[in-house]
């Protein structure tokens, strides 16, 4: 018997004069998965906050059960300084008398395959949001919160994590745009949109389906009652027929659809994506011949040779500190190999888009990271002044002087990509570009880079991105090696040869190759049953039988 964890009513929550939650109403009961999704800047974050106490409403109640146990696990995870993961972990058992618990976090370590005796301060990104995770689960919560979880994670980690999730007893709600994510997990789909929570039973698949039929309905509502309202707003205008007494009831109904159409929020609109090509540049983009590359004695490109040509769609595959970025950056012309060597084409005009946001100037403002200098943007053959280029971009006018100091990250990987977009390029570069993005603006990303003539190179773990943008994949497999594939990330899956257990535990630390063992067979039925409906890239149907085990080049 399911039962109520946490009641929002009529919740009200305000920033400045733009209401995040507007008598927003929901209820999350025990035992169920929530994908909690909605566009940059909704809320989403702010709501977590809500529920787990760190934040109250401006307005209305929020009722928790008797007892109730949440454990949060944000974007940035902060963790406590000089600390070893173990005793960060474990924390002081004897105190809460919980003896289980130093056996729950030694099976954690090893199933994530943390290094133990590391301190806190010395972890990367991806690992601090592991142990972070591994720290959540630890303390057995009832309700899960997790804010992005899957940022920073490489394959193993998100797949770990899905495993994990689909096992847990208590109930989950989690924010993140990754879609294959949200189809594995979620029983059920939450929505924010412009201050109301609605509920969709299902995955992000089911609610796909359903939102498209309830869009189409509020579009259809808001018609009949846009006519209406018109058709009394004439009436009111003849005068004589409104001031008659019986006619009050009329006039009252006039000023509360006006008082409805006044409180209406309206959808704001998609991000509009338009990339400025540059003149073609030569068949080939660069053809490296035997490069080798090492970092601190550790071998992350051993004897790899391949050609990239123009008018290919390639995804970088790997786990965190293969060298991915690395293996691009020497590709490119930016870092040059031990040995070995790269010949590169000719009229290559680059855009990189970093997922440090790097490049960003945290001082200047919106418009002079887009257009120092002057007031105009080339697009192709268009030109457009740089506030309406903003605004193509969710910027309106009044930010376009704000510093990039006060963007949220969203608001970052936005503003990076409409720079970038504004400079003629034939190369697109872009490494974790889906982090902090929204769903929506992840789809329309996609259909550019589907349609771009020139030349991509992506480097990312989000599945569903890879799959619908790439179609070829060069693939760390461990010990330095690299190899290539046809296809996206379920091909890949498929043709990739067992993980050698010497290369996965040299990246992943002790356990990690039993836990990639455990995780590969489900993951093999599963792609082999994709891929029997996908189209082969050439657009023709083909049976597993007939996928090459590498790449013909």
């Amino acid at each position: 018997m399911s039962i109520n964890l946490i009641t929002l009513s009529d919740v009200q929550l305000a920033f400045g004069h733009h209401p995040l939650l507007d008598k927003a109403n929901i209820i999350i009961h025990s035992g169920e998965r929530c994908g909690l999704i909605g566009r940059n800047g909704a809320g989403k974050s702010s709501l977590l906050k809500l529920l787990d106490g760190r934040l109250q409403p401006d307005d209305g109640k929020i009722m928790r059960s008797s007892g109730l146990q949440i454990a949060t696990v944000e974007q940035e995870p902060e963790l406590p300084p000089d600390q070893s993961i173990y005793d960060f972990l474990c924390g002081d058992f004897t105190e809460t008398e919980d003896w289980q618990r130093p056996a729950r976090v030694s099976s954690l370590i090893d199933q994530l395959g943390l290094p133990p005796d590391a301190h806190t301060q010395t972890l990367s990104g991806g690992m601090r949001k592991r142990v972070a995770l591994a720290k959540a689960v630890a303390d057995q919560p009832d309700l899960l919160l997790l804010d992005e979880p899957t940022n920073h994670l490489d394959f193993d980690g998100i797949l770990w994590l899905e495993q994990l999730l689909i096992s847990f007893r208590g109930s989950v709600i989690v924010i993140t745009h990754d879609r294959q994510f949200l189809d594995s997990v979620t029983t059920r789909i939450i929505e924010l949109d412009r201050g109301q929570l609605f509920s969709f039973p299902g995955n992000f698949t089911d609610w796909q389906a359903r939102k498209a039929e309830w869009l189409e309905a509020e579009k259809q509502q808001n018609s009949k009652f846009d006519k209406l309202l018109a058709q009394e707003e004439v009436w009111i205008r003849t005068g004589v027929q409104a001031r008659r007494t019986r006619d009050e009831g009329r006039v009252r109904r006039l000023e509360a659809l006006r008082r409805e159409r006044s409180a209406r929020r309206e959808r704001s609109g998609n991000v509009r994506f338009a990339v400025s090509e540059g003149q073609r540049s030569g068949r080939l983009v660069a053809e490296a011949e035997h490069i080798t590359h090492s970092f601190n004695d550790r071998v992350l490109i051993n004897d790899f040779s391949t050609v990239l040509m123009r008018g290919d769609r390639i995804g970088f595959i790997g786990p965190n500190g293969a060298g991915k970025t690395t293996l691009l950056r020497i590709l490119l012309g930016q870092l040059t190999p031990v040995s070995g060597s790269v010949r590169h084409g000719t009229s290559l005009n680059i855009g990189y888009f970093d997922q440090m946001r790097t490049g960003l100037d945290e001082s200047a403002t919106l418009v002079e990271t887009i257009s120092p200098g002057t007031e105009w943007v080339e697009i192709g053959d268009q030109r457009k002044h740089v506030m309406s280029y903003l605004e193509d971009f969710l910027f309106p006018a009044a930010r376009a002087n704000s510093p990039v100091r006060t963007l949220s990250g969203g608001e970052r990987a936005r503003l990076a990509l409409a720079r970038m977009f504004a400079q003629p390029t034939n190369i697109l570069v872009l490494d974790e570009p889906t982090n902090d993005l929204d769903i929506e603006t992840l789809e329309l990303l996609e259909g550019l880079l589907q349609d771009y003539s020139g030349t991509v190179l992506l480097v990312s773990h989000d599945r569903s991105f890879l799959n619908n943008v790439v179609t070829q994949v060069i693939a760390a497999e461990g010990n330095g090696h690299w190899q290539e594939y046809v296809g996206g990330y379920d091909e890949w899956l498929v043709q990739r040869p067992e993980p050698q257990p010497e290369a996965a535990a040299s990246t992943a630390g002790k356990g990690s190759a039993k836990k990639k063992r455990w995780l590969r067979k489900p993951l093999m039925i599963k792609a082999r049953e994709q891929i029997a409906l996908r189209a082969w890239p050439l657009g023709k149907k083909k049976s597993l039988k007939s996928f090459p085990k590498k790449s013909p080049r």
